[in-house]
């Protein structure tokens, strides 16, 4: 089997994309989760751009990484100047890693037009800077920047500055797709004549602009490339990089690769979910193998099929990269999947169960309401631990009031509420303030039994939906549906209310919450 390298570039060229800012703790987080992972390398930043990036390498100096190596990177040296008097590469030096990275212009019109220098200087430029680097016993790989647009453009060139990086002492060249526009045919013709005219290893670099760059890398393998960059969740400038927590698992479960220790792959999904905790941005549902819909099915005849043979609308199996099966509860549903639902709670339940009946029923009565559970799995086991007489009540809300303020510039909320609670024969009453009725009655709520039940006190709302669904009265008395979705930090959860009133429906919402967060209890 052979080995392909995987040279994950999140805390670098995934800290371009829009919307993300990693603090120095932040990469430091992330790189140990790559390095729990087993991922080969980890391009952690450029250290002569910018103070954070230098300050993280100068604290990961002292952190030990069991499989992961870091990456330092940066440019060759400005024209007209000496290596050794490069502060970019100086930088490089600074950052004390095994391994550096480096890119030069591939493209005779970037060469000319953008950085403004002849042909033969870039050459100078690259061939000096990996010499250079290597005299201080650095282990370089040079990335070929827009090597393929600089091929189509002007063959020679480019192979040019690959033979000049391979000459200098490079130890991987790899083949930039800088702009995201290259095709599958036409990578694999340009990689076919690449190998005839270099000798090391090569690698290949993504981005995502044509919607090709999984594609790309994975062909890029299949055709000789013995590293794949990429960031972990495709997270990059524009319209990302190569995402490799599908590159991977196609490789390894689709290709016959090894990409990562044996047994690592299982842990794939709960890497996802934590570098995108850290990352504070919402792992996208459908993304392949890791998303929370990856493996979610709908459409009776299908959750039919999945139940009688998984291949038959499953190309793998969900466990194999630590996801999971779900069934969704809608319109298109049938009772088969109201069935594989409740025996994933109740395995050993006889299907002519009475109490199975009960729970169809009540779905169809509550749907017919306005509810819906295919985005509140929640709220559906509270209805089935209910039939099963395995709930019990944790508190009672005896009354709650809100109220609203106008926007002020000196006041930091815009709401408070008043709960009354009763836990156990104990009544709490209890206000709060929040940026909003729902946030302010989730913090009333959350502070009056919190002393009883301090396992909600990581529990956070990550998310709230409203639709309206009905226009059969006037929009602000029409039946309104709320989702909330609920996090803990490591478990994610959604629950649902239906009512005329928004506050209600949201706070009925809310206490399906926190009652499967307490029927759960630390699972």
């Amino acid at each position: 089997m052979k080995k392909i390298q995987i040279f994950d570039s999140t805390l670098r060229d995934g800290a371009q994309a829009e919307g993300i800012s990693f603090s120095v703790g932040d990469k430091i987080k992330i790189a140990k989760a790559l390095d729990e992972l087993g991922v080969d390398f980890v391009e952690a930043g450029n250290p002569g751009s910018n103070q954070k990036d230098l300050e993280f390498f100068k604290e990961a100096k002292d952190i030990k990484f069991n499989n992961t190596k870091l990456v330092a990177f940066g440019s060759t040296r400005r024209k007209g100047i000496d290596a050794k008097d490069d502060s970019n590469l100086n930088a490089l030096l600074e950052a004390e890693t095994e391994y550096v990275c480096i890119f030069g212009k591939s493209s005779s019109f970037h060469t000319e037009k953008i950085i403004g220098v002849s042909k033969e200087e870039n050459l100078n430029m690259i061939s000096d800077s990996i010499c250079y680097l290597k005299s201080k016993g650095k282990k370089v790989m040079f990335d070929a920047e827009h090597f393929f647009d600089g091929y189509k453009l002007d063959r020679d060139y480019a192979i040019e500055s690959l033979k000049a990086a391979e000459t200098a002492g490079a130890i991987t060249l790899i083949l930039c797709d800088t702009n995201g526009g290259t095709f599958p045919d036409e990578l694999v013709t340009i990689l076919e004549d690449v190998k005839k005219n270099v000798n090391i290893p090569l690698g290949i670099h993504t981005h995502n602009d044509s919607g090709m760059a999984i594609a790309l890398s994975v062909i890029a393998v299949m055709n000789g490339c013995s590293q794949v960059q990429g960031t972990f969740l495709g997270y990059g400038e524009r319209c990302g990089n190569a995402n490799l927590s599908a590159i991977i698992p196609n490789l390894e479960l689709k290709c016959g690769f090894e990409c990562l220790p044996k047994g690592n792959l299982s842990s794939l999904t709960d890497i996802a979910k934590r570098v995108a905790e850290i990352s504070n941005v919402k792992l996208n549902y459908q993304l392949p193998y890791v998303g929370a819909s990856a493996f979610a099915h709908k459409a009776g005849m299908h959750i039919d099929g999945v139940i009688k043979d998984s291949h038959s609308f499953e190309h793998v199996d969900p466990s194999l990269v630590g996801n999971e099966r779900r069934f969704l509860i809608s319109e298109v549903a049938g009772k088969s999947t109201v069935l594989a639902k409740i025996a994933k709670l109740y395995p050993d339940v006889d299907k002519q169960d009475s109490r199975i009946s009960s729970i169809i029923n009540t779905i169809k009565e509550l749907e017919y309401a306005g509810y819906q559970f295919e985005g509140a799995d929640a709220s559906f086991e509270l209805i089935v631990h209910k039939a099963f007489g395995n709930f019990k009540s944790f508190f009672e809300v005896e009354d709650f009031k809100t109220i609203g303020e106008g926007p002020s510039e000196i006041e930091k909320y815009s709401s408070s509420a008043i709960i009354k609670v009763n836990v156990e024969d104990q009544v709490e009453v209890t206000a709060a303030n929040g940026d909003g009725p729902v946030d302010a009655l989730n913090e009333a709520l959350r502070k009056a039994i919190g002393k009883f039940y301090p396992i909600l006190n990581n529990v956070t709302l990550s998310d709230y939906k409203v639709r309206i669904l009905d226009g059969k009265e006037s929009a602000t008395a029409a039946l309104t549906r709320v989702i909330i979705e609920s996090t803990d930090g490591s478990n994610t959860w959604s629950t649902v209310g239906v009512s005329r009133d928004i506050i209600e429906a949201s706070f009925k919402a809310l206490i399906d919450s926190i009652e499967y967060k307490l029927l759960k209890g630390d699972k």
